[in-house]
């Protein structure tokens, strides 16, 4: 490039606020000044000359700088942001209600309740800022990751809640959950390249699965296979290698339902089949089925009067019940809307991109988001079995919110350059 136009390129980027964005039109610029060059070349002129007539051809550079700063300038999700603040401004109440009741210490929870949603809205916003397709070629690396802190949990763990494993670091307790992070910027990647083998992706599929059984750990395994499955179907790899990659980890899941079934402890069978006939199991596994309808049926629209029952998991698991019980139907109506508009925003920007990288981490976010949601509200109403699935930024706890604030953050990132799509080395809008 001419000295003039390198000029006229200084004098572009002066104008462009983002340093992000500043490599990302100089490149787009640049490509662009050589090819007007070599079209004028090619018609007889000199090189300079083709320069000159190239640069000239660009017009103002003040007015282009301004306008290539607005167009490609980072954008932020605010309809997103207000949405994640008002569902973790939310997720105080179980605390408030369960505290005033006297069935939990409201200071001691409240405190602890306040450093988690920091941290949730920290990591939002961190991931927001990352650009996350510096991740791309970085499968590998956390597809390793992922797996190593699985089988960490589940050889070395040093605590142990209900048959569930965990590792303790500091004051953090590490459950598989944490894996899926890793494992949904692994897949985008191995998904995005579309360079392996269908035995290569059926392996690297059930690697996780078996580390997740060996934990155990089921409702992650769940979330797990409904991101993969997903974001296959996202992808633009051919439909066999889709419909393979979709029926592996099921045939694996169902046969070892059918393992399970004839090895299960007697109070494993009473838990399924209290969920499948819970008034025969009603003095066994269909307890809790039952317990929970009724405190359902005392809710009306505003909440249940009188002196409140204490239900075991009010802040965590069953949190929506609770909510419910003290709030009424219309508050609980008003809580799913909230949600659900969360995992609405995420398909409404999925069809506004072209990077097929963000489609896929979008695609696999908004899958485990959605897909807690909805078990969550459907095995208190007794559609499902219960497990410990928790309720997104409603449910007590630091992993639960900080894995789906890290969820909302990848989400940010790939909105807040959905202008810019990659094309080689080359960035164009």
């Amino acid at each position: 490039m001419s000295e003039k136009g390198d000029q006229f390129l200084k004098e572009v980027m002066h104008h462009i606020k983002s340093k992000e964005v500043k490599a990302f039109v100089k490149a787009e610029l640049d490509q662009h000044l050589r090819k007007t060059s070599q079209t004028w070349m090619d018609k007889g002129l000199s090189e300079k000359e083709a320069e000159d007539k190239a640069v000239g051809g660009m017009g103002s550079p003040g007015k282009l700088g301004r306008e290539m700063n607005h167009l490609h300038r980072p954008r932020v999700d605010w309809v997103l942001l207000c949405l994640l603040g008002a569902a973790l401004v939310l997720g105080f109440l179980p605390i408030f209600s369960l505290g005033t009741e006297g069935f939990m210490d409201m200071d001691h929870f409240l405190l602890y309740r306040v450093i988690f949603v920091i941290l949730g809205i920290l990591a939002a916003i961190g991931l927001m800022v990352m650009d996350y397709r510096k991740l791309m070629k970085k499968g590998w690396m956390f597809y390793i990751f992922g797996n190593f802190l699985l089988f960490m949990i589940g050889t070395f763990p040093n605590r142990i809640v209900n048959g569930q494993f965990f590792i303790e670091v500091g004051p953090l307790t590490i459950e598989a959950l944490m894996a899926l992070p890793f494992l949904l910027i692994a897949w985008a990647a191995f998904f995005h390249h579309q360079s392996m083998r269908l035995w290569q992706l059926g392996i690297l599929t059930i690697v996780p699965i078996y580390f997740f059984l060996q934990i155990p750990n089921l409702h992650s395994l769940f979330l797990y296979m409904a991101m993969v499955f997903m974001m296959a179907w996202f992808s633009s790899m051919a439909k066999k290698k889709v419909v393979w990659i979709s029926v592996l980890p099921l045939s694996v899941v169902v046969m070892g339902m059918f393992a399970f079934w004839f090895t299960a402890d007697d109070y494993q069978l009473s838990r399924i089949m209290g969920y499948l006939n819970p008034e025969a199991y009603a003095e066994e596994g269909g307890y809790l089925y039952l317990h929970l309808q009724e405190l359902l049926s005392q809710a009306g629209w505003f909440g249940a009067e009188g002196s409140k029952e204490f239900l075991n998991a009010a802040h965590t698991d069953f949190v929506f019940v609770s909510l419910t019980y003290y709030f009424g139907y219309a508050f609980a109506i008003a809580l799913l809307l909230i949600l659900s508009f969360i995992a609405i925003r995420m398909i409404v920007i999925s069809r506004q991109l072209k990077d097929s990288f963000g489609r896929l981490l979008l695609a696999g976010s908004m899958t485990m988001y959605a897909v807690q949601l909805v078990y969550n509200v459907g095995m208190v109403l007794g559609f499902l079995p219960l497990t410990s699935m928790a309720l997104p930024f409603i449910s007590y706890g630091l992993m639960p919110t900080l894995f789906n604030a890290l969820l909302i953050g990848v989400v940010l990132s790939v909105y807040r350059r959905k202008h810019l799509t990659l094309n080689g080395n080359l960035v164009r809008h």
